[in-house]
């Protein structure tokens, strides 16, 4: 299976916020403070995954019904 340019930067985006969530939960539960930074990151990624699939359920949709 090759994937096209746009799919592999779906994957490393998903790789990208899950990491960073992982990385989040460690900090809350080792005690550290997290920094600001890294929950707005992990939104902004999540937010920008849900965009993505919700554009590939409307055009699946869209091309079966015309």
């Amino acid at each position: 299976m090759r994937l096209q340019t746009f799919d592999l930067m779906r994957v490393w985006a998903a790789i990208t916020g899950i990491t960073l969530a992982l990385w989040y939960f460690f900090e809350v539960w080792s005690g550290v403070r997290p920094a600001d930074l890294v929950p707005m990151l992990v939104a902004g990624i999540g937010g920008f995954e849900l965009f993505l699939y919700g554009q590939d359920v409307w055009l699946k949709r869209k091309g079966r019904h015309g």
